[in-house]
């Protein structure tokens, strides 16, 4: 599928994807790779691009990402502190909930995000991220709580910003959960 590259950065995987078509959605979708500090010690990752993240080409950058901004912002981080990326590449039409298959065939392009960026920290936005790190956990249950990965990487899950944008009620839970986040950066140094 991807050919290995002597000298891979994020900019070489970001030409990378634009020729790939191993996804169907790539047939009705713009390529989303994440974006953001290409050392940074947190990533955060979304399911899937929405509209606006499809017509610019660029992860949450939609309400989603306006509301994201200002949870990093509520904790002191700005967009360019952080790694942003999906676990789907391409925007689902109609906005629904991306597949297993399409999840699946877009998670190499992630796990060379990762690969490249070698974060400490992994934020996965609600349960379609959450769920390719953790089969048997639910957002519900795991939100705001740090879980070991590997020896290097913890993934803090939370739930995705959109979520509270439809039930309000998330807001402060939301909130809630990038303060945690923030007490567990603290607590790292």
């Amino acid at each position: 599928m991807i050919k290995k590259m002597t000298t891979m950065t994020l900019d070489s995987l970001k030409e990378k994807l634009k020729e790939w078509k191993g996804c169907e959605l790539s047939k009705t979708a713009n390529p989303v790779l994440g974006e953001g500090n290409p050392q940074a010690e947190i990533v955060f990752i979304g399911e899937a691009p929405g509209q606006k993240e499809d017509e610019l080409g660029r992860p949450f950058v939609g309400a989603a990402g306006k509301f994201l901004d200002e949870l990093l912002l509520s904790i002191g981080l700005k967009r360019e502190d952080v790694y942003i990326s999906n676990v789907v590449k391409y925007r689902p039409p109609g906005n629904r909930d991306p597949t297993p298959e399409e999840k699946e065939v877009c998670m190499p392009w992630l796990k060379m995000e990762i690969a490249l960026i070698k974060p400490k920290i992994i934020v996965p936005l609600g349960r379609h991220a959450l769920g390719h790190f953790f089969t048997k956990l639910s957002i519900t249950n795991a939100h705001g709580k740090p879980q070991k990965l590997t020896d290097d990487i913890t993934v803090f899950p939370i739930y995705h910003p959109a979520a509270a944008l439809h039930n309000g009620g998330l807001r402060q839970t939301l909130l809630d959960d990038f303060k945690a986040l923030k007490n567990f950066l603290d607590s790292r140094k």
